[in-house]
């Protein structure tokens, strides 16, 4: 009994050594010691292929505060999500911002984001690059396979 109870106190002991150490690294977060600099220097890829249209603009809410924050941001449009990046498409206006999130798209291009289709998008549509918004380009899978790979770069997907 004796050496089950030591087992269990060393263990116990392991655990909360662990957690102590897990929250001085988040005390460490919370209370402002990491540098803005080390945070904005993010590389930040979000791709969207919700065609509901309240994810649609968060995903463009939350890409146009990283960017915001000094954040590299790129941006990859799939399935009925690539529409955002059509000419002449209509969008639901949302509340508080009284904005479509086509129109978080195009802030988030002005703020330096790279914007691009899925490859297959056009191909399998009615649409074709003249109809895409200035500025938004065509994925190649390759090169989103090697930006996907890049140290640093965090992923989101909506």
């Amino acid at each position: 009994m004796t050496s089950n109870n030591t087992f269990l106190t060393a263990l116990f002991l392991t655990v909360l050594g662990l957690g102590m150490g897990g929250l001085s690294s988040a005390q460490a977060q919370d209370d402002g010691s990491a540098s803005a600099e080390s945070a904005s220097a993010q590389d930040v890829f979000v791709v969207v292929s919700s065609g509901e249209a309240q994810t649609q603009m968060m995903a463009m809410v939350l890409g146009n505060q990283v960017a915001a924050k000094g954040a590299s941001v790129r941006v990859l449009l799939c399935d009925s999500a690539a529409r955002l990046a059509v000419q002449g498409e209509s969008f639901p206006t949302f509340e508080p911002a009284g904005r479509t999130p086509q129109n978080l798209l195009q802030g988030l291009m002005q703020k330096g984001a790279t914007v691009e289709v899925c490859a297959i998008f056009l191909p399998n549509t009615e649409y074709e690059s003249s109809d895409l918004l200035d500025g938004v380009g065509v994925a190649k899978p390759g090169p989103i396979a090697d930006h996907m790979l890049k140290p640093g770069v965090r992923y989101f997907t909506f």
